[in-house]
């Protein structure tokens, strides 16, 4: 089954070596079926059978389908699954875990999607369980942020007392192994307005993201956001190195200081801290890569548009590159992919303009590889926006997908994009902004392709179009392509 994590392994290289589809072949896809999804935001990377592609639908839950007809063959109702679907084998039974934001990660029997439990860790009351988590061997790594970010635009709502945060919960059971909150301190009273409502910090810093895992170091890595209101912590914007038996923090690395914010600063609301940060946390997870030598680096790509790389045993940086202007969207956004064969790191490059959180200098919008040794550039694939319109930026938000010759990309203009890996030239391209037939009969059309980005296995590529959650042009395609018989 693929994938077996986030990343397509446990260092999150987003590296898919099962693939039939190369610079050979590539021109050859084509549209095999198209689901029509409930939601217009779809943010759930599928994971791939034999015979099912399982999927989370933010507007219904999680869907099997048949790999060859896209029919439906069981459904899990959930509202608000954000995560990828992920599984663990035990002897002959297959068990599938989804994060369902706002309730925690559920366990589902593979067979017929029954719930065999749900896990709410760690001590947050209004949590958010936005990253995939991490599957490895009878454990489960949680990334855990908070709903304050948003609750904060209440000018009744006492801003803010939550902590992100990791847990390690069992497998088998969802049983706590451990919690490790990324702000140690607890909030006190910082303020009072209203002679009513009393205001709270610090907060914030919370994990968006997947993890990492590197087992011969016995570390999980994952980078932190932004503080939700003063005082400032220094483990905001950070990438935190922990150990995985216990949780107890190896290294941090803070990146941005003094990075507070929350959604009332987007309309001038009261919780707005006086100080305003850049809002340019590390949404997309940490990547191990190998240098030419053997040694590893640990790269982390942040909404900064900077992409910073780090000894991992010490958190000490070895270069730092900043290849777009960065902003609250990005910068890099979603994530990074590594070829280590090809000594490169890809970056997408979102530099879409977001008023006063938009990052300084020219935008750069598009995919840049960069020497994973010295962080030099060796090409940019530079993308147009289509029209002049917002909403049809054509800057890279979504994750990215690597094979050993290709790079797959999903833009903010809804073009899908095969680029070859040696030298960025695109080798096969589908534009989602059309209306399409399902196996569903559900009306759909696809949009902005945001968030997971696209999948690979065997001889398919399949790819999520449509996210409004800022504005983009909604969508709700589920496209599934193949290769030709023959092609593969």
């Amino acid at each position: 089954m693929e994938p077996a994590s986030w990343g397509l392994d446990t260092h999150n290289t987003r590296l898919q070596i099962n693939s039939a589809i190369d610079v050979g072949n590539v021109s050859g896809l084509q549209l095999k079926w198209v689901y029509g999804l409930a939601g217009n935001i779809p943010r759930s990377f599928p994971l791939v059978s034999e015979d099912t592609i399982f999927i989370g639908d933010a507007g219904f839950g999680v869907v099997a389908l048949d790999r060859e007809s896209g029919c439906v063959r069981w459904t899990y109702e959930a509202q608000g699954i954000a995560s990828a679907i992920l599984y663990r084998r035990n002897n002959n039974d297959v068990t599938l875990y989804a994060t369902i934001r706002e309730k925690g990660i559920v366990a589902l029997d593979a067979v017929d999607g029954m719930q065999l439990w749900l896990s709410a860790p760690g001590d947050n009351p209004i949590p958010m369980y936005s990253g995939t988590p991490l599957v490895y061997a009878d454990d489960i790594f949680v990334p855990l942020s908070s709903a304050e970010v948003g609750l904060a635009m209440s000018p009744f709502y006492g801003c803010c007392e939550t902590s992100g945060g990791m847990a390690s919960i069992s497998a088998s059971t969802g049983e706590t192994n451990w919690y490790t909150r990324t702000i140690r301190e607890q909030p006190e009273i910082t303020g009072r307005r209203w002679l009513f409502i009393e205001t709270h910090g610090p907060s914030g810093a919370p994990v968006w993201s997947a993890p990492m895992l590197d087992p011969k170091r016995g570390l999980l890595f994952f980078g932190t956001g932004q503080n939700y209101s003063l005082p400032a912590s220094n483990t905001s914007d950070a990438i935190f190195a922990v150990n995985v038996h216990d949780g107890s923090t190896r290294w941090i690395r803070q990146f941005t200081k003094d990075d507070v914010y929350n959604l009332a600063c987007n309309v001038g609301l009261p919780n707005c801290p006086d100080t305003v940060g850049p809002d340019v946390d590390f949404g997309a997870p940490p990547v191990l890569a190998t240098l030419p030598d053997g040694r590893e680096i640990l790269l982390a790509g942040q909404k900064s548009g900077h992409v910073h790389a780090m000894n991992p045993d010490t958190g000490d940086v070895v270069w730092q590159r900043k290849p777009g202007r960065g902003g609250a969207l990005g910068g890099v956004h979603w994530g990074l992919a590594v070829n280590n064969q090809l000594s490169l790191v890809f970056v997408p490059i979102s530099d879409i303009w977001t008023g006063g959180l938009t990052g300084k200098g020219e935008p750069a919008p598009g995919l840049h590889a960069l020497d994973i040794e010295t962080g030099e550039t060796r090409w940019y694939h530079m993308r147009k926006s289509r029209c002049a319109e917002l909403f049809c930026w054509g800057g890279i938000s979504a994750a990215i997908t690597a094979t050993t010759d290709l790079v797959f990309i999903g833009s903010m203009d809804g073009m899908i994009e095969a680029v070859s890996a040696e030298s960025g030239k695109v080798l096969w391209k589908h534009d989602t902004w059309q209306k399409y037939t399902t196996i569903n009969g559900v009306e759909t059309e696809g949009g902005a392709i945001d968030a997971h980005g696209p999948m690979l296995v065997d001889d398919l590529l399949i790819v999520s179009s449509g996210y409004a959650s800022y504005g983009q042009k909604p969508g709700n395609a589920l496209l599934v392509f193949k290769l030709p018989e023959g092609d593969q």
